[in-house]
């Protein structure tokens, strides 16, 4: 197995503190790739023992690192990123379409973590129309931490789904 992302030292560009972001990420990534090359198409959006499909957890990927980095930037979601997240779930791009959108917010996750100055990591960031309290920090961590749930969550679901072939 090849050397995970966090034991191959600094991602460049990236600021010391944001490390552990870019190494999930970056993880997050390759295991999915992986993952899903030779996945046959026609089980995407197949949901073994009511669990949610391949296909949502792409669609998904994508979309809170997408939300939870506009959070981070003290942004709100623009009406896309709503109607994005309302067709979470609703089957239509195949899946190279959605690793190569998910690999492209991947992209421009580690952009943005470039270019984030680490004296803003504990300023304040609202979340939602409710603006929720969190941080920079927290929002870009748990963007992280929750690509990586979904990966474990794909990886288990592809799994009984192949071992169903």
């Amino acid at each position: 197995m090849a050397t995970e992302y966090w034991m191959q030292g600094p991602v460049a560009g990236i600021p010391a503190l944001l490390q552990p972001v870019a190494h999930a990420l970056l993880q997050a990534r390759a295991e999915i790739n992986a993952l899903m090359t030779g996945f046959p198409e026609n089980r995407l959006w197949e949901q073994p023992a009511g669990v949610a499909a391949p296909g949502f957890h792409l669609q998904h990927l994508r979309g809170v690192l997408d939300r939870l980095f506009t959070y981070a930037q003290a942004q709100l979601l623009s009406p896309q990123q709503l109607e994005a997240l309302a067709a979470e779930g609703t089957p239509g791009a195949g899946s190279a379409a959605l690793l190569d959108a998910f690999n492209q917010q991947v992209d421009k996750a580690l952009q943005q973590l470039s270019q984030t100055d680490p004296a803003t990591l504990t300023d304040f960031r609202g979340v939602g129309r409710k603006q929720l309290p969190s941080t920079v920090q927290g929002l870009l961590f748990h963007a992280a931490e929750h690509t990586m749930r979904h990966t474990g969550q794909l990886l288990v679901t592809v799994s009984v789904i192949k071992k169903g072939l």
